[in-house]
């Protein structure tokens, strides 16, 4: 992995990271905004620790462990990746609620418009601001945008630490089950 000076990964936040994605793919994976790794490098979950790539291949939904510079190849297998709000910082925390709302209606435009099979946002406090839903936990939820239905996945950030990288597995392999059923 490239190493990255303070001054670089500060002039990073500034960098907006593409979507991986495409229309009618099975999952969209939303993130809650890019940190400052992954504007550095234009990978999605590229910080060392993130758990995103191990889970989401133990999970089932990739046939090998991924490094975030190969995310293109997540088209093959109907999968994509977003966030919620396109600004890069170093923690979530730092993210207004503004920012969020923002974030859920530029999000459901962009929803609309590909219109995935399913929107699988990685954190529920990310799903209950940007979609103005308090009650939301990690699972299937009843918003549908159009006919993509939504999903929330736990945080693979490794300051998660309620969850193992076993316990994330499992929860995005019963999405799995359903989108492969």
């Amino acid at each position: 992995m490239t190493r990255f000076t303070p001054a670089e990964l500060e002039a990073a936040r500034d960098r907006l990271v593409p979507d991986v994605s495409a229309a009618g793919l099975d999952v969209l994976f939303c993130g809650i905004n890019p940190g400052l790794m992954t504007a550095a490098t234009g990978h999605h979950f590229a910080r060392p620790g993130n758990r995103f790539w191990p889970v989401l291949h133990l999970s089932g939904f990739t046939p090998r462990l991924m490094k975030p510079s190969e995310q293109r190849e997540l088209l093959s297998w109907g999968l994509g990746i977003t966030n919620v709000v396109a600004r890069a910082t170093a923690r979530a925390d730092e993210l207004t609620a503004d920012e969020y709302r923002e974030g859920g209606r530029l999000l459901t435009e962009r929803v609309t418009g590909l219109r995935p099979r399913w929107l699988a946002v990685v954190g529920v406090t990310a799903y209950r601001v940007a979609f103005d839903d308090r009650k939301a936990q990690v699972g299937p939820q009843e918003r549908v945008i159009g006919d993509t239905r939504g999903w929330v996945l736990p945080n693979p950030s490794g300051l998660n630490a309620h969850w193992t990288a076993q316990s994330m597995a499992e929860e995005y392999g019963r999405l799995r089950e359903l989108v492969r059923a």
